[in-house]
Order: structure tokens, then C-alpha cells, then sequence
């Protein structure tokens, strides 16, 4: 039987955590589905379509991997996928509270599935998408924090040379 798990994520942006949960996930799941999710609750920095092409480029070196976009309840793409796994990665014990909240939730609607837990490397727990967009907008070196095509991206969109 394929072995495959959802990462599901705003990814906005993406970044070093994130692609070190995909980079930890892949040898664990013979495929690994990364759904960029378009978030009803909150305005992104970036349009989904952006993300999801910085986040093609960022895991190319990962054979295995593959980048959907999804709306809505994520058990429902979870169905029509079906796939039964998502991974979701821990950084503090207070992503744990949420994360934990939100596994039972899904569970509740979606009974098949199961949320399996990543601990964040060492090097990357401090690490979230909201610190990244706020060095970012206060004008900061973002390099170290995301991929190269994101890095690159994000400092063409601040000198406005799209």
C-alpha cells in the first residue's frame, strides 16, 4: 500500500522550517502532498499561485513531493484525495495545544484520518512565516529564514521590479 501524507499549510511564506518537515516527511511517506491552503480568516502577503510556484521550485530536489492548492475543510480534500495522513510540524509547546486541538477536530469530522506529528529541528523552532513577513515589511534580510526562490522573490516584490 502508497504511503502518502498531506503537509497542509498557508506557507506564506514558505520557509527553511517548512522545507525541513517536507525534506524529514519524504523518508517517511513514499509521497508527500504539499496543499497550500487560501485563508478565509486572514490576508496573505502573497497570492496563493505565488506560493504554491515558490514551493514547486523550493522542493524540485525532492522526487517525491508534490504542490496542491485547496479551499476549504482540509478532511475534505483529505476525501477526495483520498488520503487519510497529514503531517503537521511542532515547534513549541504552544503549537502543540493548537496542533493537538486540531487533529481532535479533524478526527471528529473525518474519523479515518490520522495527524501524525513532526518535531521542528533545532535550528529552525524559532522560526514561523509571521516573523519572516515582519522582517520583511520592516526592511530586514530575509535569506536566512526561507529558500532561495523565495528569498529571491520577495526581494524583487520589495524593489518593485515585477
Amino acid at each position: 500500500m502508497l504511503k502518502r501524507a498531506v503537509y497542509p499549510g498557508t506557507f506564506d511564506p514558505f520557509t527553511l522550517g517548512h522545507l525541513d518537515i517536507v525534506e524529514r516527511a519524504v523518508k517517511i511517506f513514499d509521497d508527500v502532498i504539499i496543499a497550500v491552503a487560501n485563508p478565509r480568516h486572514k490576508e496573505p502577503l502573497l497570492p496563493i499561485d505565488v506560493r504554491k510556484n515558490l514551493i514547486i521550485e523550493s522542493v524540485s530536489h525532492l522526487k517525491n513531493v508534490s504542490v496542491m492548492e485547496f479551499e476549504g475543510l482540509l478532511v475534505d480534500f483529505l476525501k477526495k484525495l483520498g488520503i487519510r495522513t497529514v503531517i503537521r510540524g511542532l515547534r513549541a509547546v504552544s503549537d502543540y495545544d493548537y496542533e493537538l486541538k486540531m487533529a481532535w477536530i479533524n478526527k471528529k469530522l473525518y474519523d479515518e484520518m490520522e495527524t501524525i506529528f513532526l518535531l521542528s529541528s533545532e535550528q529552525f523552532a524559532y522560526l514561523s512565516s509571521s516573523f519572516v513577513k515582519e522582517i520583511f515589511s520592516l526592511g530586514g534580510d530575509i535569506r536566512p529564514f526561507v529558500p532561495k526562490a523565495v528569498a529571491e522573490y520577495l526581494e524583487n516584490l520589495r524593489k518593485g521590479t515585477f
